[in-house]
């Protein structure tokens, strides 16, 4: 907020003995004290200071002058006194000039229209000059002079029309028709869509609300009747506008904001009587009053306990009510608690906590002692930390590396990793044009990050590996949005020769499911029910892949990813890739610890091959021994597979290890063998198995 000290006094009154007008250094000292600090300072050459002052986003009532002395005022005991004038003489109802038809409520709370007739549009007077050029404004002519004067005295942007201008002598509030003209005051062209709101006449758009106005009913030197407009519109679809046509103004930047809507009657008279007043004119009778207004504030309790509580100093309650009295917050004291209404400029002020704000910042910041000692209660980490700490030192022990990536990817990327039955979330932000979308997967963001590994000539013995935990999101056909929190992995597979070999492939399968498995024994534990069952990719990104479940539930999905992907990130080495629900890997932990004396009696092994037709899951096979509750079985584990030309097309032979064990005594290998036999039996039975010699 440009802001001139001079401009500043105009509206502090001195309010107890000694005080004097505000010096440049006071006003820097005070405001930046009461949260709004000092970007810029420069002393001007008619004795003036410019003062650029920080004004968070929350804080629309301080982007002007009268705001910031009201800041001063409470701070420093001053009193603030408001702009008055002459109230001008009218003539005529502006009715009967002017019609006004508010079609869009919802987003323009509060629309008014004045008329000023016979004016005379000419060079502004030196104090209105000087005012707007000390803040670095250039004068125009001295209406356009008054609607910059009024935005930045009270915080009110307004705009004028050229009432001959207006076709039909109407002003609409509606929205854009879909591809409508219109040339704005820049002197750009702009095509609108359906989605931006403006300020129209009977036949077309005449500006573009809460941004800009129109060229074509600019108020220029032949100019006799005006017409001033005093709104406020929805702050979101002001910035809509603003961003579609890459223009940012002074009432933009006000509305973005939010502008009270229960001030505009101040300040559009004021604006009216500085209207009459230089040029010359006469207002007619009235104002064109639409939309639904501001409501009221409601009442907020306060309770002074609570607030020297979190201060952690005495104030009393008096004080208290000072404080906030002297920000126009209405205060009445009630059995021990403060019911506080805040004024109409002060929308934030709606909890208990906002106040207790107000009353510390205004006190001071700088009175709050500080505590040369402060008593700490170190706690304990929580699980979900260990857990995540758990899994980034496993992952790290077996080589991977965390990289932390944009949230943001390509359309196209976005699609090919987009989950059956939903679609991509994209923002409008200029600043990344070419990655508008965002990521439903965090496998791209590593994919790219992959690349940049491999154009840096980075090397790693095994492959790189990589792993990131962030959030994806997307969207139902519905418009539903939905957000998770995922674990991704990347690996690369290694390649024995120039190309990679099914073995390759599958061995690189294989540990991507160590990898996973590893995880799930560290978080869940060793009995965790972890499941793989491969199955239609459910991504177009991937070749072959396989849903992972978690005692049942969805965990996630490991998956080889297609070579169509790969070429369009330019990679060149095969990479799998798994992407994990963080939340649901960690819900398990800590993991049950399982202790057991080591076994006494050694154990009976038993590798069997079986020959089974090539869709066959190991998950199923496992399944069929555990049905058999075969007495003496502690475990069974995977040894490897085979296919050749001695096996027979559409057939794998896979081989399994049986694992025999008596706690009681050792066992005896004719004792085994008709368990062995019941496995043979099974296994023909349920898969029509035949026993690889």
């Amino acid at each position: 907020m440009n802001t001139s000290v001079a401009w500043l006094n105009q509206y502090l009154t001195p309010g107890a003995s000694g005080l004097h007008a505000v010096s440049p250094q006071e006003a820097d000292d005070v405001l930046t004290h009461a949260g709004f600090p000092i970007e810029e300072s420069e002393t001007l050459p008619d004795g003036d200071t410019f003062l650029d002052v920080e004004i968070t986003s929350n804080r629309g009532d301080c982007i002007s002058h009268v705001g910031l002395a009201r800041e001063i005022a409470a701070s420093t005991g001053r009193t603030l006194t408001l702009p008055e004038w002459t109230e001008p003489s009218r003539e005529g109802a502006v009715a009967d000039f002017l019609t006004l038809d508010n079609q869009t409520p919802e987003v323009c709370p509060r629309f008014t229209a004045q008329v000023v007739r016979g004016c005379k549009v000419g060079p502004s007077p030196d104090w209105l000059v000087k005012r707007l050029e000390a803040v670095g404004q250039r004068s125009i002519n001295n209406v356009v002079d008054v609607t910059n004067f009024i935005t930045l005295e009270l915080g009110h942007p307004c705009h004028v029309f050229d009432l001959k201008k207006l076709a039909g002598g109407a002003l609409v509030i509606r929205y854009a028709n879909e591809g409508e003209k219109l040339k704005t005051l820049d002197g750009k062209d702009h095509t609108l869509t359906g989605d931006m709101l403006v300020v129209a006449d009977a036949e077309k758009a005449t500006s573009l609300a809460g941004v800009i106005g129109g060229a074509e009913s600019e108020v220029g030197l032949d100019t006799t009747d005006i017409v001033l407009e005093m709104a406020t519109w929805d702050p979101v679809t002001v910035r809509t506008s603003s961003r579609h046509i890459a223009t940012r103004t002074d009432a933009s930047y006000r509305f973005e904001r939010w502008v009270s809507a229960a001030e505009i009657s101040f300040a559009a008279a004021r604006a009216v009587a500085l209207i009459a007043e230089l040029t010359g004119g006469t207002p007619c009778e009235g104002l064109l009053d639409s939309g639904p207004g501001q409501p009221a504030n409601k009442p907020t309790t306060l309770r002074p306990d609570r607030c020297r509580r979190i201060i952690g100093i005495d104030i009393t309650d008096d004080e208290m009510i000072k404080i906030l009295r002297s920000h126009e917050v209405g205060v009445e004291h009630r059995e021990g608690v403060l019911i506080c209404t805040p004024p109409p400029f002060r929308h934030e002020l709606g909890r208990e906590i906002d106040l207790i704000e107000e009353i510390c910042r205004t006190h001071g910041f700088d009175q709050i002692p500080l505590a040369q000692r402060l008593a700490i209660r170190v706690h304990a980490p929580q699980d979900v930390e260990r857990a995540q700490r758990e899994v980034g030192g496993l992952l790290t022990g077996q080589g991977f590396y965390e990289t932390v990536t944009f949230s943001f990817v390509t359309p196209a990327l976005a699609e090919l990793f987009m989950p059956a039955g939903l679609r991509a979330i994209a923002v409008d932000d200029d600043r990344r044009k070419a990655e508008p979308t965002l990521r439903p997967s965090a496998i791209p963001s590593l994919l790219i990050c992959r690349k940049a590994n491999q154009d840096g000539g980075v090397t790693v013995e095994g492959g790189v590996r990589l792993f990131e935990t962030s959030a994806v999101f997307a969207e139902t056909e519905s418009g539903e949005s939905i957000e998770n929190r995922n674990l991704a992995l990347l690996m690369d597979i290694e390649i024995k020769g120039k190309k990679p070999t099914p073995d390759d492939l599958q061995l690189g399968v294989r540990k991507m499911r160590g990898v996973i498995e590893t995880l799930v024994r560290a978080t869940s534990g060793a009995d965790a029910d972890l499941r793989f069952e491969p199955g239609p990719a459910p991504m177009p990104a991937m070749d072959t892949s396989a849903t992972i479940t978690l005692g049942g539930e969805p965990l996630g999905y490991s998956a080889l990813l297609s070579g169509d992907v790969l070429k369009r990130v330019d990679l060149g080495v095969p990479i799998v890739a798994a992407e994990l629900n963080i939340d649901r890997l960690l819900d398990g932990f800590p993991p049950k610890a399982l202790v057991h004396t080591l076994p006494e009696f050694p154990v009976i092994e038993r590798d069997v091959s079986l020959i089974v037709a090539d869709d066959t899951r190991w998950s199923a096979i496992v399944s069929m021994v555990d049905s058999l509750g075969l007495e003496r079985l502690e475990g069974t584990a995977f040894v490897g597979t085979f296919r050749g030309d001695r096996i027979g097309a559409g057939k794998k032979s896979v081989t399994l290890r049986l694992r025999f064990q008596d706690d009681s005594r050792t066992l005896r290998h004719d004792e085994v063998d008709p368990e062995v036999a019941r496995v043979l039996s099974a296994a023909a039975d349920t898969f029509g198995a035949e026993v690889r010699a």
